[in-house]
């Protein structure tokens, strides 16, 4: 079914199976914070994104304030997406990433559309994020979940508000 997903916190269990689809399917750019290490998918970009994933086990109230979650589609990870915690009392920043061939199938904005929920659970009432204005993929998600949008700065910044009806399609 086409934008059906479910999130599961990124642990142990499904940390390769994101790993794999990270290598396959995206540039180590687009899934983790720069590391020293050798261009592309070498074995020190990849146990460097293991660690980035494995600091943040301990959520939002863990040493990173970040939760991440792997995107799951047809019993299978496509992606991954994340909440941290900001300075702002009740506001976690959003950001995610899909596997080129889960994007374009309604994923994205069907993971936002859960991470906002599980946001809203977790008791935060705003939930922000940035990209370029030039990422029409996630532009669209955002747009589709409900999000406002300015340009400033050759940036994109998004907030969504929870504290309205949480979009359901």
């Amino acid at each position: 079914m086409t934008g059906a997903v479910r999130l599961e916190p990124v642990d142990e269990r499904n940390l390769e199976p994101l790993l794999s689809v990270a290598a396959a399917e995206a540039e180590p750019e687009d899934v983790m914070p720069p590391v020293d290490a050798p261009a592309g998918w070498s074995l020190a970009r990849r146990e460097a994104f293991r660690e980035f994933h494995r600091a943040s086990f301990g959520g939002l109230d863990g040493p990173t304030a970040t939760a991440m979650y792997a995107i799951v589609s047809g019993g299978e990870v496509v992606g991954m997406v994340r909440m941290a915690r900001r300075d702002e009392p009740g506001t976690v920043e959003t950001g995610m990433w899909l596997g080129r061939s889960a994007r374009g199938r309604g994923l994205g904005a069907a993971a936002l559309r859960e991470l906002l929920h599980v946001a809203a659970a977790a008791g935060m009432n705003t939930v922000v994020a940035d990209t370029t204005p030039d990422n029409a993929g996630a532009i669209s998600v955002l747009r589709k979940c409900g999000a406002e949008l300015r340009e400033q700065g050759g940036k994109t910044y998004a907030r969504m508000c929870l504290d309205s009806a949480l979009p359901t399609h």
